[in-house]
Order: C-alpha cells, then structure tokens, then sequence
C-alpha cells in the first residue's frame, strides 16, 4: 500500500510503498477514500523537515536543552548518535481521512464491514483506527466531505471553550481552513462574526458566508473596525485560527475583546503575552487542545475507555459526531473549501502546493477504488542470498530501542536479520531498511509460522511479553525478550511450563548490563574476595507522568517490574549468588508516583546485601546510574558506565570509555554465539526467574511494609541448560557458563568492538 511520510532530518517527502497495516483488538481497517491535508499543521511539519540543523534547534530550544543534559551524562557522541537516529525516524503525515470499513477488529460492535467512516488516519490507502477515533458519515455527506471531520472537530472543540451565547459577536483570526469552519460553527450557534486575515480570497469566501471581515493586506485597522462593528463595546470571544511567530496577534484580539471577553487559541502563535492586555480588561485565555477531551488520553484512545456521557458530555469522538451531523443537516458546508485535488501517489506535488501557493486551501489525496494487497510483509532484499548455516533472526517491535539499540548490536554479529515485524507499517520499513533486513512485516504469526527463522527478538510492549515469549518456544524458536519477562506470577508460571517444554530452544531477557566491559572488569576484580559483598546502586531514573503506558500495572507492570529488574540483575550476577528475600520502602502519600521512589534492600544466599536506590525524583543532569561496592577493606565505584575505579586495591586498573557502554553489543554477540554453535544459554533461566520474581518482590515489599521471601524452587538443573541447535557446528566456543565472566576467546571478540581505554 502507499503512505505519505516524510524525513525530518533531510525534510525529504516520500509516497512509500509499505506493508499493510495489522489489524487490533477495539480497531477497524480502513479503506482510504479521501484525505484532507491541513495546510497549517503540516505545513509547519514540512518547513521544519526542510530546515537545516541549527534551525530545527533555534525552532525548539526546550529539546535543545535537553540534548545538553544529555551530552552532560551520557557524553557527545552518544548524544549525537541519538539525536540523528531520531530525526532519521519517518513522520507519517495526515489525520483526517475518511473511507470504507474493511475489517473490525475484537469487541467492535456498533461499526460493521461496509461502513463508509471519518477518522484521524493518516495520508495511506490503508489505515487503522481505533474505535473513538472514527464515526459513521450519513449517505448525504460525501467521502471528501467526512475527510474535513478531524480538522472540523478542532475548530468545533475551540468554540466549546469559548461557550458562545446566541447574539455575541465573536472575531476569528486567521481565516484558513481552521478559521472558515469555525465561522460557520459559530454562525450556526446564532453568534456574528469578525474575520480577520491577510488574504484576500480567503474573505472573500468568509463574507460568502455571512462574516464581517477586516482586509489586513488593504491596511485595514482591526481595532479600529472591532470597535465601530461592536459600537465600542470589544467583541465577546476571540478565537485565534492563524499560524505565526508573531506576538502582535494575541496583543491585538486582547485589544479588540470587551472587559472579561474570553480569548481561546486554537492555532499557533506566538505567546509572549502582555500582563496589562489582560489585566485591565481581567480577559479569559485558554488554549484549545485538538479534538476535545481524550486526545492524548491512552486508555480513552487506544484502549476503548470512554468517559462517562453526563460526566464529560463532548469527547472528540462526539466532537467527531457532531460535526458530522452539522455538514448532513447544511449547517457547516466543506465543499467550497477545496482549491485542489491530488491522487495519492502525486501526494509530493501536493505538499509543493500547500508549501508555496498562498491561494491554496482545501488540498484533497484521492485514493484508487480498488481495494489495495494487503500483504502484511514487503520484500526489501530480493536477489539476497542467505547462507544456509547462518542464524536466521526476526526481530519484533520497532520502536525507539530496538532501531537505536537493539538493531545496530544485533546488525554487529554474524546473525542474518530475516524480517522486522511491527504493527505500524511505516516503522517495520525503516527498521527493516536499517537493519538491511530482507523483510518488513506487520504480523507477528507469520514469523512464527516461517521455517526460515531461528530466533526471534521480541522489543513489544511488557503486557505482551509473557504471551509472545510462550507463542515463539511452542513455535520452536529460540527466544531473546526484553525486560520484563512477565508482569505477574501467573505469566511467569507459563513461561516456566514453555520453556521446560522446549529444552533444546534458548530463552534470555535483555538483562544487559552484566555484559558491560565495566561489569566484566568488576567481576574479574571480585574473583578472589572471601567475604560478601555489600553493594549500593542509585538509579536517577527520570520522571515519568502517572499517564504513561510504563506506569500502567496492566500495560508496562510499573517501573520496578519494567526497568528496576535491569539492576536486580545486576546485583544478583555480581553476587554470584541468587536473591532469597527482599524488603523495601517508598515515599510517602504526598508524592504523585510513589513506586518509582524506592530503595529495595536485597538479601543474596552467599550472605551479600545491596541496596537498590530507584528515584524518579532526581535532575537529568546528574548521572543515571551509579554502583558502589564494599568487600575485604576495598570499594570499586562505577559511575554511568563511562568510568570505574577502586580504592584500597594492591592493583587495580581503573577504566574509562570513550561513550557510555551498557553491555548491548556484547550481549547481542554471546546470544548470537550460543545460537551459532550451541552450549549454556548466556544467562541461566533459573537466575532469570529469581530477578523475575524478586521485581515482583519488591513491589509486594513496599506496599505491604514486610519482607518477602523469593521461592528458590527453580532449580538450575530444571532451567534449559545446554543444547545444540540444528546448525551447530562441530566445534563449540565456550561462552558465559552462570555466574562466570565471558570466556577468554569470546571477551577477545567483543573487546575488538569496545572503544575503551584502560589506565
């Protein structure tokens, strides 16, 4: 299928040719009619692409400020890989479409295959939509017309916050599409309106449809005609449509408002407000945000939650109904707003327009009426030729690790990359292209079912995890899954019963920080130490709003099961010894978020402690992770992953890297390797279920005040110890047995990729 993208990093315009798009549970798979490009927000977006480094970062100075911190903790040129791998991402471009419903997906039951549908899609021939984001068009409102909903439902949910009374006098700066329907809108709740702009065709159209307007482009005064139009009174609203830097606006509809009017900006302008604008006149502002209450909101827009109707009477999904029923009833008309015309696949021509024909206004991609393959994969590579004993891998999810991270390490070792499968049709690409894989796939099942593939990298949301994992060994494939390996004891029990039915396939978590040359230096240090160890690490882990999926129990598991169980790893590997209790504390009732401020104290069976610190509370310019250990009258410090030194020792070589090293290429290399010519899984499931189960440990911990104790039932003998995969080759590499460092001729490998400096 074909969708618009765009390179924000080159500004490059792109009709992609990509994979369909996967069908979801509380979904519908649309075929695209009609799509109505917004000639102010996707203008701004192709005028950032197109920009040149230093004025993208002029243009956002708060992300700029970010990158600094950055710099500060994690060094230059990690930053710099960073910041590029981001702006190398491609943006898809659109949200207002409409077009025919092709399949519903689980739990929609009020839209049928057939129906002709408005919705937030983007510019493609295939989209899909959650339910509250798409509605019904009546047979008398037209495809084209339904594609004006989205952009209809913004401007419907800024004259909301104004609360227009039958009888005010309302002024609409900035008459492009936003402004001409917010004229109509508020026309048809019985207000007069002012438009003001510079262009005169545009007026024009706005006076066709009863407006007053005030000609700026012929020197007209707006203050001066506010004034005689509302004899002297101020205007009762203002909304503010227009798209500009300039301050000039929001000072200008301050001085034509009556004393406590209300000002509501639906646009985008500039925002250094003047205190005696609205001081004197005690002025309302507000700003409108898009479609209308659950905009933004996860669990409204992708999980299905709707509010309550008496509670929260208009949704943006009822903004959507609404408006809809304002074009079939006559009382909003689209037609005359459309300038230009475009098919799909000359989509870049259209955006030259939008960019410099100021004439332009309604720019429609129309879409072919045949309904387009739906092959959820495309082939990249054709004439590729895969040896037949190389490692064949998949990996699944391509969000922001697994391209910046997981991909680059992965694309490091000997494994053939086979397919990335994401359900977004647009990032399976990229991360395909990147990773010079031979596919891209939506479909996660047709992974599975190849015979082709080995092993498959699961990079998915944590409330997948469990289910994927036990999916892929049923499907006999070797398996490498991000933390968390589940969210809950029940899904552990699964994963159990898979995996000891499936001994000869290798399941490990991305535990990789136990990889890290500074971790490997430390346990090499550790060797001969004769009593235990006591171990402190703080975790500066960042704040993450309560809105977040990570936050989520159901979705992300909270942040000590989703990302504090790196460090129990941690801990527990340097230890050399399982966890056999935990006990922890959070902050009190005051703080928002309480699980992610915890200190965790863990007991290890060998008679070592360590405190974990898990602070969410801390600057972003102080390091994200630091490790102390004390044993035998010595301490070793590992500050980042950038330094380690010790203090007390006979010898010992401090270590610096030239970026921070957090063990991922390593780890991708002792997996591929153990795949490659069979021997122990790098990290023993037994060790893997321990941390597993001390995360959910430490939870328990913390809520209920007491100290848990962690079933050491698993046995290392019941784990999926060692095997020979199919391909294996006679003579077998030694490679990380549990809790050992790497192995002499494997450490050789990866210290060739280490850009490392030892004093």
């Amino acid at each position: 299928m074909k969708q618009v993208l765009q390179h924000l990093r080159t500004g490059e315009l792109e009709v992609a040719e990509l994979p369909a798009p996967s069908l979801s549970r509380g979904a519908v798979l649309i075929q695209s009619q009609a799509s109505l490009i917004s000639a102010g927000t996707e203008r701004m977006l192709v005028e950032f692409g197109k920009a040149n480094l230093l004025d993208k970062a002029r243009s956002q100075p708060e992300k700029v400020k970010q990158v600094l911190e950055k710099v500060r903790t994690d060094g230059l040129l990690s930053t710099v890989d960073a910041v590029l791998r981001k702006l190398d991402q491609p943006l898809p471009l659109g949200y207002s479409n409409a077009g025919v419903v092709l399949e519903v997906g689980a739990g929609v039951q009020d839209i049928q295959v057939g129906d002709r549908v408005a919705s937030n899609g983007h510019h493609a021939e295939l989209v899909v939509v959650p339910r509250n984001l798409c509605v019904k068009l009546p047979d008398n409102v037209s495809s084209e017309q339904g594609a004006f909903t989205t952009l209809g439902s913004i401007a419907l949910q800024g004259m909301r916050l104004a609360a227009p009374a039958m009888g005010e006098r309302f002024a609409v700066v900035g008459v492009g599409l936003l402004g001409l329907l917010s004229i109509q809108l508020l026309q048809a709740n019985g207000c007069e309106v002012l438009a003001i702009d510079l262009n005169e065709e545009r007026l024009n159209l706005a006076a066709s449809y009863g407006a007053e307007v005030v000609r700026l482009g012929r020197g007209e005064d707006p203050i001066a005609h506010a004034a005689a139009w509302t004899q002297g009174r101020g205007v009762d609203g203002v909304l503010v449509t227009a798209s500009a830097k300039t301050d000039e606006i929001m000072h200008q509809a301050a001085q034509i408002s009556r004393q406590r009017g209300r000002i509501i900006l639906v646009g985008v302008v500039g925002l250094n407000l003047r205190r005696s604008d609205f001081y004197e006149k005690e002025l309302t502002f507000q700003v409108s945000c898009s479609y209308g209450p659950g905009r933004y909101d996860a669990a409204y827009e992708k999980q299905g939650h709707d509010y309550p109707y008496g509670l929260v009477r208009w949704t943006e999904q009822r903004n959507f109904e609404a408006f809809v029923q304002a074009m079939a009833k006559g009382r909003v008309e689209v037609d005359s707003m459309i300038s230009r015309r475009f098919a799909i696949a000359q989509a870049t021509q259209a955006y030259e327009v939008i960019r410099h024909d100021s004439e332009a206004l309604g720019v429609v991609l129309t879409y072919p009426q045949h309904t387009p393959l739906r092959s959820a994969q495309m082939v990249l590579e054709v004439g590729r030729v895969v040896p037949r004993e190389a490692v064949c891998v998949s990996v699944v999810g391509a969000g922001n690790f697994a391209v910046s991270t997981l991909i680059p390490a992965l694309a490091k070792t000997v494994a053939v990359i086979d397919s990335v499968v994401d359900h977004k049709p647009f990032a399976a690409r990229h991360a395909a292209k990147q990773a010079k894989a031979l596919r891209a796939l939506t479909s996660y099942k047709e992974v599975l079912a190849d015979p082709r593939v080995d092993a498959v990298f699961l990079v998915t949301g944590h409330h997948v995890h469990a289910q994927q994992v036990c999916d892929a060994l049923q499907a006999g494939k070797h398996v490498f899954v991000e933390k968390p390996l589940a969210l809950n004891e029940i899904e552990l029990s699964k994963v159990i019963a898979h995996a000891r039915k499936a001994p000869s396939k290798c399941l490990m978590v991305g535990f990789n920080r136990r990889f890290s040359p500074h971790i490997q230096h430390i346990k090499q240090a550790l060797r001969g130490r004769s009593g235990p160890l006591c171990m402190q690490m703080t975790v500066n882990a960042g704040y993450i709003p309560s809105s977040h999926w990570t936050q989520d129990p159901e979705l992300g598991g909270g942040r000590i099961i989703g990302e504090g169980c790196h460090f129990l790893d941690l801990l527990s590997f340097l230890a050399g010894s399982p966890i056999t209790a935990v006990s922890a504390m959070m902050v009190g009732e005051k703080a928002d978020i309480r699980e992610d401020k915890m200190s965790i104290l863990l007991q290890m069976a060998d008679g070592s402690v360590a405190t974990l610190n898990y602070f969410a509370n801390g600057s972003k310019s102080f390091p994200k992770e630091t490790l102390e250990l004390f044993f035998d009258q010595q301490v070793i410090r590992m500050d980042n992953f950038r330094s380690t030194e010790g203090f007390g020792f006979k010898s010992f070589s401090s270590l610096r890297t030239l970026r921070q090293d957090k063990g991922h290429q390593a780890e991708m290399m002792a997996f591929v390797e153990t795949l490659r010519t069979g021997g122990l899984p790098p990290i023993p499931l037994a060790e893997i279920v321990n941390v597993t189960r001390a995360s959910f440990a430490a939870v328990e911990a913390a809520r209920e005040a007491k100290v848990v104790s962690i079933p050491q039932g698993f046995e290392k003998s019941e784990s999926n110890g060692s095997f020979v995969p199919e391909r294996a080759k006679a003579e077998k590499s030694e490679l990380l047995a549990p809790n050992e460092t790497i192995s002499q001729d494997l450490a050789a490998l990866l210290l060739s990729s280490f850009e490392t400096h030892l004093h």
